[in-house]
């Protein structure tokens, strides 16, 4: 995936980093960049011994030029369809269907996921305004990379635990419900939280209360009670990150019986359902929001929203309609 384009303020501080004797490695620190596009700045544009900031940004914007219009560009009429659907929150994977699909019979064209997010994210330059980002899930202002996992710098507080590498396959191959998900979402200032669950076949969730913080001891407690609804046979793996609320993993463990691995460091994309339904729940548990004004009754009504709305990765079913009839299945 590419990344967003180096600004001219972060050339002039590669300028001044150069002049300061900084190596590389230091550079892309301070700027959040990798190593690797430092060194390509560098090679591009003479060295670092004759690198020039304004020079370079100059060359950039001469190389980004295109000898033709972009998609967008060379048909307003899509430009404004997208703008408006991303502007009613639909997803550019949700738009890029609909117009393959003949939704829209005076579209005549189609437009992949990737060149609506280069649109969303190519600073007007691209033929969609700037600020689209903003109606996106994630509401990211710009692309992340996705890193690749390295081992803890120093002693986890987690002590011995169980990698995802070594999770048994059935669970990745979503075939039988009783594989969850976890996480924590925050509240306002990180005073409060919710402790997430979710079945990796069936999506369904589970919501625990974490009014007094997001403690080890307090999680093991709420994860006590949360995995107590479900029934002991179902409760095979819990998958969570590498976050110190979870300690006391090994209590956890020997209480409800369930076996707990945990993702890479950095890797939330090895925690898809979790991510993907925080991100859904958090359309109506926003960022900011002060988490202990939710009561029980209002988890259990988040938990029926979330449980029985239709879902395109489950053909349009419902959460509760896969986990009942998986639950129904299960000797």
């Amino acid at each position: 995936m590419p990344g967003e384009a180096l600004s001219l303020s972060e050339r002039v501080q590669i300028e001044v980093d150069v002049a300061a004797g900084e190596l590389n490695g230091a550079i892309a620190e301070g700027l959040g960049r990798s190593p690797s596009t430092i060194s390509r700045e560098f090679t591009r544009n003479g060295g670092r011994a004759g690198y020039q900031a304004i020079a370079a940004d100059a060359r950039a914007q001469r190389q980004r030029r295109r000898p033709k219009p972009t998609c967008f560009q060379a048909n307003p009429a899509l430009a404004a369809h997208v703008v408006a659907r991303l502007r009613a929150l639909d997803s550019p994977m949700t738009i890029s269907i609909e117009l393959a699909r003949g939704v829209y019979p005076h579209l005549s064209v189609t437009v992949s996921p990737e060149t609506i997010y280069q649109g969303i994210y190519g600073r007007a330059r691209r033929g969609l305004p700037h600020g689209l980002f903003a109606c996106l899930h994630r509401r990211r202002g710009q692309r992340r990379h996705r890193r690749e996992a390295g081992k803890p710098l120093r002693p986890s507080p987690l002590g011995q635990f169980n990698l995802i590498g070594t999770r048994p396959a059935i669970a990745a191959a979503r075939v039988e419900v009783g594989h969850l998900e976890g996480d924590l979402i925050l509240g306002s200032n990180c005073r409060s939280a919710l402790a997430t669950v979710f079945d990796r076949t069936s999506r369904y969730v589970w919501l625990g209360q974490l009014r007094a913080g997001h403690t080890a001891e307090r999680v093991l407690y709420s994860l006590i009670e949360l995995l107590d609804r479900i029934p002991p046979g179902l409760r095979r793996t819990l998958t969570w990150d590498q976050g110190t609320e979870m300690a006391r993993h090994v209590e956890l463990a020997q209480i409800t019986g369930i076996d707990i691995y945990f993702a890479d460091p950095h890797s939330p994309w090895q925690r898809p359902t979790n991510e993907n339904g925080n991100g859904l729940l958090r359309r109506y548990v926003g960022k900011g929001t002060d988490l202990k004004a939710y009561s029980q009754a209002d988890l259990r009504q988040l938990e029926r929203r979330l449980n029985t709305m239709p879902r395109r990765s489950l053909n349009w079913s419902t959460a509760q309609d896969v986990y009942s009839r998986a639950v129904a299945l299960t000797p």
